[in-house]
């Protein structure tokens, strides 16, 4: 697979096949994906990869922690405060897509919650994988976790694997750092659910839109 076709077929997946991912496949992914740029070699990701028992484990706690309604406690805050434009709308129209997508309506608040809840299922995946970063590191690190974790996902492409970065499953640190044996110095950026995906289904189908280049791009000659 080129390049190009692995960044242009990449999708958010959320449905996968129940098909194991051989270790040795999860192996080269990440020998793969070391080689991710970071400013001055630091290379300051650590990866948790979760299956089986331990996944279901993590599932089971943060499915429970949301019905439960504990709070949020994320170790950051990922989206703004107060969404302004152009943001705003591109937040509702990716949430619009997705709903369509699963054959949910507007106000059908019951499988919207259903939906979300899928998050915390990792949606069927056979793997999860868990990005921290040392809590003492700078933001300038947190752009190196960003090239990283792009890089596992295209990495994964090569190996007819679909991916879904999930920022829902930091919103329970610490669930994630008991679960799977973290110390509090570091700070979960954000889960990565990894497998085959299911063709079949209608949410593994439909693309989120791309704005033109000119409209982020300024020319300079």
């Amino acid at each position: 697979m080129n390049i190009k076709e692995a960044i242009e077929g990449r999708i958010s997946a959320r449905a996968f096949l129940d098909k194991k991912i051989p270790k040795e496949t999860l192996n080269n992914l990440l020998e793969t994906s070391r080689w991710a740029p970071s400013g001055t070699n630091t290379q300051p990701w650590k990866v948790i990869v979760a299956t089986g028992l331990t996944k279901q484990k993590i599932s089971d706690a943060l499915l429970a922690a949301v019905n439960n309604k504990t709070k949020a406690n994320s170790d950051y805050q990922y989206y703004p405060e107060t969404w302004v434009e152009p943001f705003k709308s591109r937040r509702f129209q990716c949430g619009m897509d997705l709903y369509s997508a699963l054959n949910i309506g507007r106000d059908d608040s019951e499988k919207r919650m259903e939906a979300g809840l899928n998050n915390f299922r990792f949606f069927g995946a056979p793997a999860s994988l868990f990005f921290f970063i040392d809590k003492d590191m700078g933001k300038g690190s947190w752009v190196d976790m960003g090239m990283f974790i792009q890089t596992v996902m295209l990495a994964a492409r090569e190996y007819n694997l679909a991916s879904c970065p999930q920022a829902s499953v930091a919103d329970y640190p610490d669930i994630i750092r008991e679960e799977t044996s973290v110390s509090n110095q570091y700070h979960l950026i954000c889960g990565l659910s990894l497998g085959y995906p299911d063709e079949s289904k209608p949410v593994n189908q439909y693309r989120t839109k791309r704005d033109d280049v000119d409209s982020f791009t300024t020319w300079l000659d």
